[in-house]
């Protein structure tokens, strides 16, 4: 018997929402929260057998034998389309120049974004979107997408339907990522632009660089919005 739902989510801020929305669909329901993997290694096994694991826009990896040891299962809700598995999907989305995007909900396995799909949801890019604006789409259509699954999710101990859809592309990186920033002093000036584009935001914490001459400097956010293809002397800072 389905008892218990552990929420993983990316802040504290998700699990009120996520909870009053399962909650409304069965009132019997109680609740386990996590924001770090080792809050979720705290709940012990007697607790995970009779739950389902809800992961929401987390950066969690969870262990195999936490997986194994769930009775309903375990799914996560990815803020991007099967075509763009793994970290940062968006920025890679945005280099792409892709016309779709979207979210995906799958079953959890032990390696990340490769597990069955159970709920697809895809919206068509605007043009003149930037990254941040296509993250907080893809965000309210992954909420959608929560909501439209949230009864049963709640309510059927069985595992959900699989989906004839299928993971594709390559899988993304911190380390890929990290890659598309690091800019080389002989890049051209089209794939500069479409770095700068795709990258320029350093919500990450990963800034756009490029070494000349032997010193590595760090482009200015600002600068590289307003002349995405210049390298002037306003728009460099030396890297540390």
């Amino acid at each position: 018997m389905l008892e218990t739902i552990i929420l993983l989510t990316g802040s504290r801020d998700q699990q009120l929402a996520l909870t009053e929305l399962l909650k409304a669909h069965n009132p019997a329901l109680s609740f386990r929260y996590a924001v770090t993997l080792q809050e979720l290694e705290a709940i012990g096994p007697d607790v995970l057998a009779k739950s389902r694991l809800l992961a929401f826009t987390t950066g969690v990896i969870v262990a195999p034998e936490i997986l194994h040891a769930l009775g309903h299962g375990a799914y996560n809700f990815h803020p991007a389309p099967p075509e763009y598995p793994g970290w940062a999907p968006a920025h890679f989305a945005m280099y792409d120049g892709a016309r779709s995007f979207g979210a995906t909900a799958h079953v959890m396995e032990p390696r990340v974004d490769c597990g069955a799909i159970v709920g697809v949801e895809s919206f068509d890019i605007p043009d003149g979107v930037d990254v941040r604006g296509l993250e907080q789409m893809a965000f309210v259509r992954l909420a959608y997408l929560f909501w439209r699954m949230s009864r049963d999710l709640a309510c059927e101990p069985a595992p959900l339907p699989v989906l004839p859809f299928a993971w594709s592309g390559h899988k993304s990186t911190k380390q890929m990522y990290a890659a598309m920033c690091d800019m080389p002093a002989d890049i051209d000036a089209a794939e500069m632009k479409r770095r700068i584009r795709a990258f320029h935001d350093d919500v990450r914490g990963i800034p756009l660089t490029v070494t000349l001459h032997g010193q590595r400097f760090r482009l200015d956010g600002a600068a590289c919005v307003s002349a995405p293809v210049a390298l002037d002397a306003p728009a460099l800072a030396m890297a540390s």
